[in-house]
């Protein structure tokens, strides 16, 4: 694949991300959307392919580096959103880290009541849906994608 268009490629994942992330935020600050933990985890692998992305541009080296670090990066966000699509569809049940918050600051009985009476957004959950789709199906979607058209260009350059 010719090299120009694979920066195009990379530019628009850059601005995939970049909306990903943005909408995310606009989401649960503007409109009121709390996101529970796997939501906050399935946020990393868009701020990292934000970061890749810049420093290859920086660099202009190794870019088959950065497309497998890229296909890496998505494999990971396809895989939790996997999982916690499998929670909201009650195929799994919820893990510790859909209840993990303050769990290291608790030290006393007192601190646990309290955390254990305060509203936890759960996993399994659903608050926010784009033409019936939850974020984290849209995520699947999304990452599922990007991981197959870089490992196409990856295998398409290594045939050459």
């Amino acid at each position: 694949m010719h090299s120009s268009k694979i920066n195009f490629y990379l530019k628009l994942i850059f601005l995939l991300s970049f909306v990903s992330i943005f909408s995310a935020y606009y989401i649960e600050y503007i409109m009121g959307h709390q996101p529970c933990n796997l939501c906050l985890i399935e946020r990393i692998p868009y701020a990292l392919s934000l970061i890749l992305i810049t420093t290859y541009f920086v660099l202009k080296k190794n870019r088959m580096f950065f497309i497998l670090l890229l296909v890496m990066t998505f494999s990971f966000s396809l895989i939790i959103s996997i999982y916690h699509f499998g929670i909201e569809q009650g195929f799994i049940a919820e893990s510790l880290v859909c209840n993990l918050e303050n769990g290291a600051k608790i030290i006393s009985k007192d601190e646990l009541l309290r955390e254990l009476q305060s509203k936890k957004i759960s996993c399994k959950d659903v608050t926010f849906k784009i033409l019936g789709f939850s974020l984290t199906a849209i995520n699947m979607f999304i990452s599922a994608s990007i991981v197959i058209f870089l490992t196409k260009i990856f295998i398409s350059y290594e045939k050459k």
